[in-house]
């Protein structure tokens, strides 16, 4: 029996040159391009001006607050705009200490007197001492000596856009033997006086945002609760960036009815149809009022609810 003649297989291979390679040589290109866009950027902020250098330094050290300073236009980054900030404060500060130091009549309170520049703004502080020196002991009635303090920091604070916050604190002392008027009481009054003043000497009704009583709860002496200089009035001027109003924030109008007792009616219009007015239409057990918004869509997604 003759055996079956093999069949010829042949291979054909295709020749070229791209498949000895792949595609690493784009990552490679990629990179080259990349390195090479950055030394052009870098050789650029070295021939540039302070101006564009500052913005630039800004905005990566700082991108949420300095991304509005880029471009060859703008005058500062972050860190120049608070610094900007401190140094109003710091005018601000040393002008006030150099009137009150005028004022012959003034000039023994300043010790007094403290003026510290804070991460809120400029704090103003005016302490007590043993005697009461701009309010009588246990009382919310200004001294002379508080009113004319008081007239000064007017003339000064009044032209300025900030917003202002005044608290009232006192020591640990009971000053009455009221328990409807504590020193809860006393530290608010205080700081409403404060307040009355500033704005009859020329502060505008609108720039005072706050006015807060703390009593003996933020004591300026910790471990002396009794100390005199914790009976103060202070005044915070407020970063300018902190004083804007908080926006009005969207609220869904959702009306809630309170329950009603059995056999009563609801509160509101009583008055009885006129005569051949078509009553309203009562909705059916069977078919609910439709629901609008997302409450509507997730009754809609209960099991059994008819679409």
């Amino acid at each position: 029996m003759t055996a079956k003649p093999q069949p010829v297989i042949i291979v054909k291979k295709k020749s070229g040159h791209g498949d000895h390679h792949g595609g690493a040589w784009k990552v490679a290109y990629a990179d080259f391009v990349t390195a090479l866009m950055s030394l052009f950027i870098v050789l650029w902020l070295m021939g540039s001006s302070d101006k564009v250098k500052q913005a630039v330094a800004g905005y990566f050290n700082d991108p949420r607050g300095t991304a509005s300073l880029l471009g060859t236009t703008m005058t500062g980054t972050g860190a120049t705009v608070t610094a900007a900030r401190n140094n109003d404060l710091q005018r601000l500060k040393e002008k006030l200490e150099q009137e009150i130091k005028a004022r012959k009549d003034l000039e023994k309170l300043s010790k007094q007197i403290e003026i510290t520049i804070t991460p809120e703004g400029l704090r103003i502080e005016l302490l007590e001492d043993k005697n009461g020196t701009f309010f009588q002991s246990g009382s919310a009635q200004l001294s002379e000596n508080g009113q004319q303090l008081l007239a000064l920091l007017a003339a000064e604070l009044k032209t300025l856009p900030n917003k202002l916050l005044i608290e009232g604190h006192t020591d640990a002392t009971q000053y009455s033997t009221n328990a409807n008027y504590s020193n809860w009481e006393l530290s608010a009054d205080r700081a409403n006086a404060a307040r009355r003043l500033l704005q009859g000497d020329g502060v505008r009704p609108d720039q005072v945002t706050q006015v807060r009583g703390y009593a003996d709860q933020m004591l300026r002496v910790k471990n002396n609760p009794y100390d005199p200089s914790n009976r103060r009035i202070s005044i915070l001027v407020k970063n300018q960036n902190d004083s804007a109003p908080p926006r009005n924030l969207s609220i869904p109008n959702v009306a809630v009815a309170a329950p009603l007792a059995p056999g009563s009616r609801p509160a509101g219009n009583t008055a009885k149809p006129a005569a051949g007015a078509v009553p309203p239409a009562k909705p059916s057990a069977a078919s609910p009022p439709a629901r609008s918004g997302i409450l509507g869509k997730l009754t809609a997604m209960l099991p059994g609810t008819k679409k």
